[in-house]
């Protein structure tokens, strides 16, 4: 396992987060990512593996919740 690879860091149960975006997971954010793209691709594997759980990603800046959609376009 690579030591130089950064995990996404945890959100704290009772802050928003102020930058970056955030995965959504059921309505509760969980994780945070520096890119949408990191955020889209983390949630398009776990909605893909639990297809009934809502996810979304959480635009810090803009305060916008964008869903996650599995189905290819």
């Amino acid at each position: 396992m690579k030591q130089d690879a950064k995990k996404p860091g945890n959100l704290r149960a009772n802050t928003m987060p102020t930058e970056g975006f955030a995965l959504s997971v059921d309505g509760k954010l969980k994780t945070r990512y520096k890119t949408s793209e990191e955020a889209m691709t983390a949630g398009a594997k776990l909605k893909k593996s639990y297809p009934v759980v809502q996810v979304a990603v959480y635009d810090a800046t803009e305060h916008v919740y964008t869903p996650v959609d599995t189905q290819e376009k």
